[in-house]
């Protein structure tokens, strides 16, 4: 049975993308059929991360009616499914984020595991998101900023009837970890889920337009998404991933024939 999860965040910069496309990849690693979806349209950073900013058809076609959506799927690493957002404001303001109901109901028969990476904030485009989900997961960072702004999602998310899973506490430090996690289950009334270590390798992979589970998998920050994604697809947490080596043919067709 498919499960659908938002991953949201109160403010900007909290990581809420890179969680979702290193839990998207971790879970293709184990074998799940997995598809991540950026339904943060005005501010669309997802295609980015993944190395798919020259997409010829994105979300923002398929949300206008002028594309289905399997035209905007593109293929990730250990086959992966991405449907990004486009970045120009025209296609933006094109986008009908009301049909987003219909694209969800479109991939829930192609995948295992669905992730939509939502707006940051409280406007009227970050409200959907939360509400077609089955769970909402909260990406926090270790300040009381960011601890106030997912308290404000977590309340929003509830009034219109959605359920706030847990939340992930990213970029964490050695100091301090237990006792932040602490407030931040008593703060937001929910499990924090695990930690993400800050881990400059992240930054790295980010840089090479690649998740770091895929391109540094010895990473602590690595080790932590797999450990949240066997959980999520029912793994002992010590299990490895299945390794899959892509060869210089696999990863030349990747590159020039990115749609499903």
């Amino acid at each position: 049975m498919i499960r659908a999860y938002t991953i949201a965040s109160g403010k900007g910069g909290t990581g809420k993308t890179t969680v979702t496309a290193n839990l998207g990849t971790a879970l293709a690693q184990y074998g799940r059929e997995t598809c991540i979806v950026d339904t943060d349209m005005g501010m669309a950073n997802l295609g980015l991360v993944m190395g798919l900013a020259e997409t010829p058809i994105t979300l923002h076609e398929v949300l206008a009616g002028n594309a289905q959506v399997q035209d905007a799927i593109y293929e990730g690493p250990y086959g992966l499914k991405i449907v990004p957002s486009g970045l120009s404001l025209q296609g933006f303001q094109d986008a009908d984020p009301e049909r987003l109901k219909d694209v969800m109901q479109d991939l829930t028969n192609r995948c295992e595991f669905l992730f939509l990476d939502a707006p940051a904030g409280i406007g009227s485009d970050a409200v959907l998101p939360l509400t077609v989900a089955d769970e909402v997961i909260l990406v926090v960072n270790p300040e009381i900023s960011s601890l106030v702004d997912a308290l404000k999602i977590k309340i929003l998310t509830e009034m219109i009837g959605g359920t706030v899973g847990g939340a992930i506490l990213n970029r964490t430090t050695m100091e301090s970890t237990d006792t932040n996690q602490r407030k931040i289950e008593e703060t937001l009334g929910v499990p924090v889920i695990d930690t993400i270590p800050e881990d400059a390798y992240v930054r790295r992979a980010a840089a090479a337009r690649t998740p770091v589970v895929a391109r540094f998998p010895g990473s602590e920050s690595s080790k932590a998404f797999r450990r949240i994604a066997a959980a999520m697809a029912g793994f002992p947490v010590e299990e490895e991933p299945k390794v899959v080596q892509e060869g210089f043919i696999e990863r030349l067709a990747r590159a020039l024939f990115r749609r499903e």
